[in-house]
């Protein structure tokens, strides 16, 4: 039986802002109940397995804190949030997916918005990693869990389009893995399944320019040659740093995933991670807006060490069209001063 009377509960059946607690609006919470599979004959309400498990999410409480808030049995508060994880993979390819093709246009739209400039017009979307602290599993696989800041972590590689809304996530190889070395074993460069014909994506340059099999623009690497390459790489910052205040999105909202260690299984981990993608798109699509407490800042074109240099990223195929020549290509449009936006304002760093 549901108590009612147990305080948490009593304020989500009160009507009350959901957003303290679970750390999403009702109509977030409405939206995921419609999209989740049809409604159980048996055992606890499927409302109340959500609210379990965003609580679990949201909180960075453990089994058993969970357990106590929502005057539970341990072993159900766990049966319960492996139960709604796995059921929120069935949506996964329902709510993060590619763009059609007819959405291509609008998705270049927003990504000229975010950069200041017409040239990007055909930016397809931002792609970086991020690492997901966990508790490693016993050796010998230990040791390929530590990463290069020396503590143990999984990699989440998102591809996001302009709203901040994943397009596409890969989970699970260990910390220690580099990022281009993850791009690499994604289904979606082994497969060549996006960008389409004439996009490209944007990253950063821990990644290396591409042309095929998928599309990558990276920054011109330091120290810069010329004020057109610098102009380049702040227009690019400004378009990339999208998938940054997606990650930092992801981290305020689910805390859980973020802020400690995930003491679960290492092979549960990545389909945690995927739910709270999933979670996080549904939010994106009711205008269900996180605010950071910090303004972010425009995002400096990280410097990579020899170790990152594209010839160790990508081989002499990849490589045929020189990293320098594409972009070159998309520098040359910025550097007109005819092709130079006059919209900008306060926000313009040319």
């Amino acid at each position: 039986m549901v108590n009612a009377h147990v305080p948490i509960l009593a304020s989500f059946f009160s009507g009350a802002d959901l957003k303290p607690a679970f750390r999403l609006s009702r109509d977030s919470f409405k939206l995921l109940m419609q999209m989740l599979p049809g409604e159980k004959t048996h055992g606890w309400g499927r409302d109340i397995e959500v609210l379990v498990t965003l609580y679990w999410l949201a909180c960075g409480a453990s089994y058993r804190v969970t357990a106590d808030v929502f005057s539970m049995p341990l072993a159900t508060v766990c049966r319960i949030v492996h139960n709604l994880v796995e059921a929120l993979m069935t949506i996964l390819h329902r709510v993060i997916h590619f763009p059609k093709p007819e959405e291509m246009e609008e998705v270049g739209a927003g990504f000229v918005c975010l950069a200041g400039h017409e040239a990007f017009r055909h930016a397809a979307g931002a792609i970086d990693g991020c690492h997901i602290r966990i508790v490693p599993p016993a050796e010998p696989q230990k040791k390929y869990y530590y990463n290069r800041k020396l503590f143990p972590s999984i990699l989440l590689q998102g591809i996001c389009n302009a709203k901040g809304a994943f397009v596409d996530v890969y989970i699970g190889n260990p910390g220690s893995v580099h990022d281009a070395l993850v791009l690499r074993r994604s289904p979606m460069y082994r497969q060549a399944l996006y960008p389409p014909d004439g996009y490209f994506l944007l990253g950063d340059g821990g990644y290396p320019c591409l042309h095929h099999p998928v599309a990558i623009m990276t920054p011109f690497r330091q120290p810069i040659a010329s004020q057109v390459e610098a102009r380049f790489n702040r227009h690019h910052a400004r378009a990339r740093s999208i998938i940054e205040r997606t990650f930092g999105i992801l981290k305020t909202r689910w805390r859980s995933i973020f802020l400690r260690a995930l003491e679960i299984r290492p092979l549960f981990v990545p389909k945690v991670v995927a739910a709270c993608c999933i979670l996080h798109n549904i939010c994106v699509a009711a205008g269900d807006i996180l605010d950071l407490d910090e303004e972010e800042e425009e995002e400096e074109v990280p410097v990579p060490d020899d170790s990152e240099d594209d010839a160790d990223n990508a081989d002499t195929e990849e490589r045929a069209l020189s990293g320098n020549v594409v972009r070159g290509r998309l520098a040359a449009q910025i550097s007109a001063p005819e092709a130079l936006p006059v919209f900008l304002g306060e926000h313009d760093y040319i």
